[in-house]
């Protein structure tokens, strides 16, 4: 590809690029993101994820477990034009850090490879851009290990997008090995040389039949949108070259199809084809701006994309600015009003922060201390807020962990710390379990919870204990009767004296507690009536079992009382005294909350879910075809909540790392036999 004209689309004037990189659980990004600075110049050699020393994953635990967990931010200059590319995780338990990175960007580049096994990780990941209308070329990477001829493998990945996949270079084979490409577009044959620039070299007869065949199936999927290019296909007229770099520009733009690009990450291969694509084709900050709607008046306009609390420099706003200029000093406002001042703007590179001037539009940059402003926010330096360019509701939670600090000094702190992860990362969320006493982290997953922890004992120093939330069992009764409770105590002076009888009896399910009273004759003064209601709800909070009781009614019938002795407290103590008494009397039952359960799966996957959920008790409702996702399906079933604690693990498991899981609480149902002493006497064992 010429690097200055050929084509009108050329770099120009459109400023400062962010590119998102993107693509299913461990297909290379990190690797490409090192290939892409190594060949820019901005390290002097790649480094690679098992050394660990690469400028993405540069937090501890993107080391420690080999993985992205967050996202990560690097800039580099290529032929005069500069660039941020923002490594996204691409695994489904940190999928909120694409998300949020996604709205603002100008394209994505989607790394992937010929494996069967991710094609439904892909689908996930094309859908989401898809959406957000990110224009997005495919990098098929690992082509150097490459076992499927290049149309087979994009006959494969073509299901996971619901646009044309147009392949815009095809492999050069030597002895079963990948040794080379040809570029349809420039019509020219390249052959690898590890860490440096392919040599061009001249087609041999084998190469000019194939690239005549592939040239001609890539300008046919082009001609579906452009009907000059058809007619001159179908009278044999050759397009000329700019031409068809317009129009692989354009429809790029505008969604109509997503290139595809052939390389190894490793190796540096295809990454300079890459980088040059990115330059020529994808469009600029001023297309970018159009298709989040916003229309710049002279204020600087910005997203946040990212939120980091910096050990030793605070809160730092990952942002990219799409209208006007950010400095240091710049007042800003966020969506919903929040005002925030620039303490500072850094270049982000991997994990140093390095200081710089104000940012102009285009640009990505980190904004110091915006204590106020989460991610997600658009910020603006105008006098009124602005409407947020995108919303990106976090996904529901799918697995919670009980938290707790080791030492009670941190209780405090683990508050405070749990605040900022849940403000970096959205798909956290803290529950405070009055009932229980416990703080429930929720996340999306074992390693979404596990990686959460270990933040909280490397960045805030809390050593913390962990466990599977209770279950919220309920208790109510089978069987009415009645009931006396009588308080009498005298130690000098005035005594207590409270004598209530009273009616218990069961309700039907979901009626809650009610309260009545039938006293006749004054045997129990009016004034007293809420105190025995006071000790009747004080007993209900843990019944014969040890559980909340629900679905029970008393009425206070008759009782006698004393003109010196009485009191609220003793009455309160009568109530309590009398259900105390009383209650183990009325058939105790044990109640399970049952939850409504949906999981989204691959079709191929949905009779391993719906044998997952009979071995946990699960009563399958029957399952649908997702709506708007081809080989999908939706399983809807009524599941103990006792069974759904590690239920995403098993799922993710049987889907190849892609099930989702959303549940809500449905009803309460009793729970007898021998699964229910288990739970009483567990229950007894804490106490």
């Amino acid at each position: 590809m010429a690097d200055n004209k050929n084509t009108a689309n050329g770099s120009g004037s459109k400023g400062p690029r962010c590119i998102a990189l993107v693509g299913p659980f461990q297909s290379g990004k990190t690797t490409l993101l090192e290939a892409i600075l190594a060949r820019s110049g901005a390290v002097h050699r790649p480094g690679t994820v098992e050394a660990g020393n690469t400028v993405g994953d540069a937090n501890a635990e993107a080391r420690a477990h080999k993985m992205s967990v967050e996202l990560s931010v690097a800039s580099a200059d290529f032929l005069g034009d500069t660039y941020t590319f923002l490594d996204c995780p691409g695994s489904v338990e940190f999928v909120q850090e694409m998300r949020s990175a996604l709205p603002p960007v100008d394209a994505a580049v989607v790394v992937c490879e010929a494996d069967e096994r991710k094609v439904p990780q892909l689908q996930l990941v094309l859908r989401e851009l898809e959406e957000r209308r990110v224009p997005r070329f495919l990098f098929i990477n690992k082509i150097d290990k490459a076992d499927k001829r290049v149309r087979e493998t994009l006959a494969l990945l073509q299901p996971a997008s619901r646009v044309q996949l147009v392949l815009r270079q095809i492999p050069i084979w030597k002895d079963e090995i990948v040794v080379g490409f040809v570029d349809l577009a420039l019509e020219r044959a390249f052959i690898y040389r590890e860490h440096a620039a392919s040599e061009v070299v001249d087609f041999d007869n084998d190469n000019t039949a194939r690239k005549k065949d592939a040239r001609f199936t890539m300008l046919e999927k082009l001609a579906d949108h452009d009907d000059q290019l058809m007619e001159q296909l179908l009278e044999d007229i050759e397009p000329p070259r700019d031409k068809v770099f317009d129009d692989l520009a354009k429809e790029l733009r505008e969604g109509l199809i997503c290139p595809v690009l052939i390389g190894s990450a490793t190796r540096t291969n295809g990454v300079l084809r890459l980088l040059k694509a990115l330059r020529h084709e994808v469009p600029g900050i001023a297309e970018t701006v159009a298709r989040l709607g916003i229309k710049p008046g002279g204020n600087a306009i910005g997203q946040v994309m990212k939120t980091v609390h910096t050990p030793h420099g605070g809160k730092l706003s990952v942002v990219r600015v799409l209208a006007g200029e950010i400095g240091e000093g710049a007042n800003v406002l966020g969506t919903n009003g929040e005002a925030g001042r620039v303490a500072g703007v850094f270049k982000q590179m991997g994990g140093a922060a390095e200081k710089r001037g104000p940012a102009k539009t285009g640009e990505t940059v980190a904004l110091g201390k915006l204590d106020s402003i989460p991610t997600l926010d658009t910020i603006t330096t105008a006098k009124q807020p602005v409407p947020p360019l995108a919303k990106v509701a976090p996904p529901a939670p799918v697995l919670g962990l009980a938290i707790a600090p080791r030492e009670r000094k941190d209780d405090v702190k683990l508050g405070q710390a749990l605040h900022k992860l849940v403000e970096e990362d959205p798909s956290l969320s803290v529950v405070h379990n009055t009932e229980t006493g416990e703080i429930v982290l929720w996340g999306q997953g074992e390693m979404h919870l596990r990686v959460a922890s270990e933040r909280l004992a490397s960045r805030f120093g809390i050593q913390t204990m962990t466990h599977t939330p209770r279950v919220g069992y309920r208790e109510t009764i089978r069987r009415q009767i009645t009931q006396r409770g009588r308080h009498k105590k005298q130690s000098g002076g005035h005594g207590q004296f409270g004598d209530v009888v009273i009616d218990i009896k069961p309700l039907p399910r979901g009626s809650g507690f009610q309260f009545a009273e039938t006293v006749t004759g004054g045997a129990v003064p009016r004034q007293y009536f809420a105190s025995v209601e006071e000790g009747v709800k004080s007993y209900l909070k843990s019944g014969p079992l040890g559980f909340p009781v629900v679905d029970v009614s008393v009425t206070l019938t008759e009782g006698s009382y004393h003109a010196v002795d009485s009191s609220d407290m003793a009455f309160q103590l009568a109530g309590r005294l009398a259900m105390v008494e009383g209650m183990p009397q009325c058939q105790p039952v044990l109640l399970e909350p049952i939850h409504h359960v949906e999981i989204v799966c691959p079709s191929e996957a949905t009779a391993k879910i719906n044998a997952i959920l009979s071995q946990r008790r699960g009563q399958i409702l029957g399952f649908d075809a997702r709506e708007g996702w081809d080989g999908w399906d939706v399983v809807k079933a009524m599941l103990p909540e006792s069974e759904i604690g590690d239920l995403i693990v098993e799922v993710r498991s049987a889907t190849a790392g892609v099930g989702g899981l959303s549940f809500r609480f449905d009803h309460l149902q009793e729970l007898t036999g021998k699964q229910a002493d288990q739970v009483v006497a567990a229950r007894k064992a804490a106490e």
